[in-house]
């Protein structure tokens, strides 16, 4: 798939991730997070959460995995702004969309937007070039 074939306004398909316990943890463990709301029940309950919760560098890689997955080996993210809203739990299902809100010459951008049943749990804006060989 070529990204110049997608103009502004162009939805991307609808990605439900599944989260789990163990997701969780090991998101936050790949990423070298360590704190402990995103391993320890008990601690994350200490600290006013009904159980652990998801880390952002976890969420960047979703948001990460569901861009490339659209773009294809040619995509190549350039930047990526995030914002959190809710937090995503175990048993959650994160809901991914996105749309194209902008080309130009320095790129793609898509706005994304990750949902859980409590609300929205991350919206961004990511930009991607295209890599020809």
């Amino acid at each position: 798939m070529s990204i110049p074939e997608h103009g502004v306004g162009t939805r991307l398909p609808e990605l439900a991730i599944p989260l789990d316990r163990s997701a969780i943890v090991a998101g936050a463990l790949a990423s070298q997070d360590f704190e402990d709301v995103h391993h320890d029940p008990g601690r994350a309950q200490s600290r006013g959460t009904p159980d652990i919760f998801m880390s952002i560098n976890t969420t960047n890689g979703h948001i990460d995995r569901y861009i490339t997955d659209w773009s294809g080996p040619t995509g190549r993210i350039t930047s990526v702004g995030l914002r959190l809203g809710v937090p995503n739990f175990p048993g959650d299902t994160m809901v991914m969309n996105g749309e194209v809100v902008e080309r130009s010459a320095d790129g793609t951008t898509i706005a994304v937007t990750g949902t859980n049943s409590r609300g929205v749990h991350v919206t961004a804006r990511v930009t991607l070039t295209e890599v020809t060989a």
